[in-house]
């Protein structure tokens, strides 16, 4: 029997559940929601709850801690510079190994079984993600210099007729950031960055970033300066000023590159609570930071 709270969470819910039918949604997968199998088993039950809700639900998932671990296992150890991984030919062979073998199977396992309909793509297929290579800015002397770290790229191009096919059969597509270069080449790519890239070029409704904080915090050292609302303008602002550090950097701009892509919405949620996406989807306080456009 429901109680009187559920039956409020569920009229709260049907006002988006009509609004949102038929819009695409791309969800950002990662962080401890990807690692603690508690908080994966909510992930998946919100994802297939999207389907469910006549939404079109596009996955793009991380796997940072995940590539360190195997390059751990085999010996070698892992160098950043500019807070991107220094990637040679045997790094981005393992990337792809990790990242495209065994994560974006295992995920698309988990749907599937779950009852979601999942397909997993790479960023090869049917150059779903064309990229080229991305040199990385050191300061040094009070003047940035670029430096080359290997097989790390930027998106050039996205195939979003393969992605919309796939949505228009009732499809989930989920996606492993890898690119591929002009020339066949692999390159391990930021996972935000990649679902900016597709939220903006799929024009969708909203673009969610899972995240190991609450949102944003107009000061990253002071969680009491959390934000739950600002214009893409305010965050480009923010980290210009160095008020946004770390791993919220790439978080943000893919924010930016989703909007002026296209993309209506974007939400950064902590993805270590249950149901953040349901929450931030479907109730009107909503979780997290979101970043709109005015």
């Amino acid at each position: 029997m429901f109680n009187t709270t559920e039956i409020q969470t569920l009229v709260e819910a049907l006002p988006y559940m009509r609004r949102f039918k038929g819009k695409t949604v791309v969800v950002k997968y990662g962080g401890n929601a990807m690692i603690n199998e508690e908080l994966k088993a909510k992930v998946i039950q919100d994802i297939i709850f999207l389907q469910c809700a006549g939404m079109r639900p596009v996955v793009v998932h991380g796997g940072g801690p995940e590539i360190t671990a195997m390059l751990k296992r085999v010996g070698k150890q892992s160098a950043f510079v500019g807070g991107l991984r220094v990637t040679d030919e045997e790094t981005v062979e393992l990337a792809e190994m990790v990242l495209v073998g065994k994560l974006n199977t295992e995920l698309v396992s988990i749907l599937n079984r779950q009852g979601g309909k999942a397909i997993g793509l790479n960023g090869k297929d049917a150059n779903l993600v064309v990229a080229k290579k991305r040199m990385s800015e050191v300061y040094e002397n009070g003047e940035i210099k670029l430096v080359d770290i290997g097989f790390v790229g930027d998106v050039v191009s996205v195939n979003i007729e393969l992605i919309n096919s796939l949505l228009d059969l009732g499809y989930i597509p989920v996606i492993a950031p890898t690119g591929v270069g002009v020339d066949g080449e692999t390159y391990n790519i930021n996972a935000d960055s990649v679902a900016g890239e597709i939220a903006g070029a799929l024009k969708a409704e909203k673009l969610l970033l899972l995240t190991d904080v609450r949102g944003i915090y107009v000061d990253y050292r002071d969680e009491s300066t959390f934000v739950s609302t600002l214009t893409f303008e305010r965050a480009q602002e923010l980290m210009i000023k160095g008020c946004i550090d770390g791993g919220m950097i790439p978080k943000v701009k893919a924010c930016v590159t989703a909007l002026s892509g296209g993309a209506a919405k974007t939400h950064i949620v902590d993805g270590r609570q249950p149901h953040t996406i349901l929450m931030e989807i479907f109730t009107d306080a909503g979780i997290g930071t979101e970043v709109v456009k005015e």
